[in-house]
């Protein structure tokens, strides 16, 4: 499985752990379905995003501007914790390819007024951590 279906699958486990309250292991096994494909990756940001959550979340409220974080999508909320782990905990992930992703991620599984929000607030979030 190569990095962008990690991330869609990815946004549909951490969709469903929000909605459900499911855990990381379930969300992860629901996503992919008796998948044989290496799933590492997938495993790895769902997992992480469920460690640092609590940073995470913090980031993405400091740097919302006009908007709370209980009124974003959970779609969009999402998209944006998967962005920041990207960010802030793998090392092997450019900003800006966390960045441009997040935005396709957006376009696929919201619209394109949500790639232009997502697109600012991790913006923001990237020149605060230079």
């Amino acid at each position: 499985m190569n990095r962008r279906t990690a991330r869609e699958k990815g946004i549909q486990a951490l969709y469903q752990m929000d909605l459900s309250g499911a855990e990381s292991a379930e969300a992860v096994a629901n996503v992919l379905e008796d998948s044989d494909s290496d799933s590492s990756y997938l495993r790895e940001i769902v997992t992480g995003v469920e460690q640092h959550r609590e940073e995470i979340d913090t980031i993405i409220k400091n740097n919302l501007e006009k908007w709370s974080f209980d009124r974003l999508a959970k779609v969009d909320r999402n998209i944006l914790r998967l962005a920041v782990y990207e960010m802030q905990y793998s090392d092997d992930v450019p900003a800006k390819v966390a960045v441009n992703e997040a935005i396709e991620l957006a376009k696929y599984f919201s619209d394109e007024r949500a790639g232009k929000f997502i697109n600012g607030v991790l913006s923001k979030i990237n020149q605060s951590m230079d």
